[in-house]
């Protein structure tokens, strides 16, 4: 009971926060509706392209989607630039959780993750090594949550874990990229390929759900 109570409130604040940040990107877009506020931080040169990726890198390293900044920096920076600094944030995201929880250790974070979603990652991983990795990746599990999971397993070395957090991250990138650019210049075909993207990206992960549930039922 106690147990629920906590997630309760958790998944409260977490919900409260969304919101908050939501409305604060759309405060954004409605201040920045001749670009102004997007020019004023283009000024800042190198220094905003930094505070960019670093507040990508906190953003992905909590439960809080990242999708909100992720087009936040594609109206500040432009299309093309603005992928490149989220992704650059979600690999740097990554890397700091896999030291942090070579650190801190697996049982710490077992406590803020389901044991099924450990168990799910674990199962690819001993499966298949590194392409099990990038499987486990492309489930419906987010994306923090996965690289707590592998950074807290000890046959998973850093190289394996950066190069499919860092590859499993760019076609749902790309998707959220596409979606914007038809919405913004009101062109309906690229809204449409990259909210086709999007979902078979979304049935990807279900079909890989569906064969892991199938193979631990045989088990």
């Amino acid at each position: 009971m106690k147990d629920q109570n906590v997630k309760e409130k958790n998944y409260g604040w977490l919900t409260l926060i969304i919101i908050l940040s939501v409305s604060l990107i759309l405060l954004f877009f409605y201040l920045d509706r001749q670009n102004k506020l997007s020019y004023f931080i283009q000024t800042w040169g190198i220094g905003g392209i930094l505070l960019a990726i670093l507040l990508m890198a906190a953003l992905c390293m909590t439960p809080i989607p990242s999708e909100g900044l992720v087009i936040l920096l594609l109206k500040i920076f432009g299309v093309y630039w603005g992928i490149l600094y989220s992704w650059l944030g979600s690999i740097l995201s990554s890397i700091a959780i896999f030291y942090i929880t070579r650190y801190l250790g697996k049982s710490f974070f077992q406590k803020l993750l389901t044991p099924q979603r450990f168990e799910t990652v674990d199962h690819w991983i001993r499966k298949k090594g590194s392409s099990g990795l990038l499987i486990a990746r492309l489930l419906p599990i987010p994306a923090f949550a996965v690289n707590y999971i592998a950074g807290a397993i000890p046959s998973v070395k850093l190289w394996p874990y950066v190069w499919t957090a860092a590859l499993a991250i760019i076609p749902y990138y790309m998707g959220t990229a596409l979606v914007y650019v038809g919405v913004a210049q009101s062109t309906w075909i690229w809204l449409a390929v990259g909210g086709a993207a999007i979902i078979a990206f979304w049935g990807i992960s279900y079909s890989l759900s569906k064969v892991n549930k199938s193979e631990q039922g045989c088990k």
